[in-house]
């Protein structure tokens, strides 16, 4: 996998709690900010500014936007992202430390799973 956000990008993402089974990273950034290639685990994502960003992984990139206040699940992945809106991004990630029982921890699809319940 990629290096740590909190390695690559130390001014968009902060650890504000770390356990043996969960690390919670605040991130924050403007609009034309890009951050360098780095990976997650999986991760619940808490929104708490409507923000609109591409995603990119290699020849791939995808536009996600969301409004504030969503909860989202992030499947492990690996991208470089960039606030191609007009607002700041500030959301909340729960990082998962566990892998889940019988998985390979494969990098998801890019980007968030949106639930239509959520």
């Amino acid at each position: 996998m990629s290096p740590d956000p909190t390695e690559t990008d130390p001014d968009n993402y902060k650890v504000i709690f770390e356990n043996d089974r969960v690390r919670v990273l605040e991130y924050r950034d403007k609009p034309g900010d890009r951050t360098s290639p780095h990976s997650h685990p999986d991760s619940v994502m808490y929104t708490l500014s409507s923000f609109e960003r591409r995603l990119i992984h290699g020849d791939q990139q995808r536009d996600v936007q969301l409004d504030a206040a969503r909860v989202v699940w992030v499947g492990a992945q690996e991208h470089a992202g960039e606030n191609i809106g007009s607002t700041n991004t500030h959301c909340v990630f729960v990082e998962l430390k566990e892998t889940p029982a019988g998985s390979s921890q494969q990098p998801a699809e890019l980007g968030p799973t949106i639930s239509s319940d959520g």
